[in-house]
């Protein structure tokens, strides 16, 4: 490739000095625009990059204000839910208080009057009638809501009950258990009772089917 200087000595000798003048500076010309073109360049490529950052150090700010907003809604989710556990317990004690006074209520119920209803329908001349527990050989014990003991045809017989407000198939099941484990431990006939508020039909014929003999009276009838 031919450079300008071989070029220039092609010129007449006067004309070679201002041509390499010219040349000369056309190129410092040449190279202050391309210094100037690469500054705008990196001026724009930093503006670029300053609006960038400004823009994260702004989304970073809305994140950390979100996440204290998040922090704190938790916060009052948490103490929400505490506050509802404590009355959802409070509710359940003042619940269950309420059904063993229910409960208490229809067991007096019966002592009082299942001694005459069983002389009338049965024929047992009751004793005793009153809670009881029933202590085992092993130490082991259960409560008898209803116990009761009486004279049928010159025999000691025993009555068994339990008294539920509204009566289901696992109540059945518990009681059948309790009456296996009574009836082994006091070796004399017994008399099962269940006296109840209310009860499914089909959980009625359930019960007198799992439990000989079983009479089931309702409370209204205890009167």
């Amino acid at each position: 490739m031919i450079s300008y200087n071989e070029i220039i000595e092609e010129f007449p000798k006067d004309f070679q000095l201002p041509m390499l003048k010219i040349v000369d500076r056309l190129r410092e010309e040449a190279l202050d625009t391309v210094r100037k073109s690469d500054f705008q360049e990196l001026k724009m490529v930093v503006s670029s990059l300053g609006t960038s950052m400004e823009g994260l150090a702004e989304a970073q700010k809305r994140t950390e204000q979100r996440v204290g907003e998040l922090a704190e809604a938790q916060r009052k989710t948490e103490e929400t839910v505490r506050e509802m556990a404590k009355k959802q317990g409070k509710m359940s004690k003042e619940l269950g208080g309420l059904t063993n006074s229910f409960g208490y209520v229809l067991e007096n119920e019966a002592i009082r009057f299942l001694p005459g209803i069983l002389k009338r329908d049965e024929g047992i001349d009751i004793q005793i009638m009153d809670r009881r527990y029933i202590v085992y050989d092993d130490g082991h014990d259960d409560e008898l809501n209803i116990y009761g003991e009486g004279v049928l045809e010159g025999k000691k017989v025993y009555v068994v009950g339990e008294s539920k407000a509204q009566l289901g198939r696992k109540d059945v099941d518990r009681f059948n258990k309790l009456l296996k484990r009574v009836s082994e431990h006091l070796r004399e006939k017994l008399y099962p009772v269940i006296v109840t508020h209310s009860a499914h039909p089909e959980v009625e014929s359930y019960a007198k089917d799992k439990i000989k003999d079983l009479e089931i009276y309702k409370s209204y009838e205890l009167k």
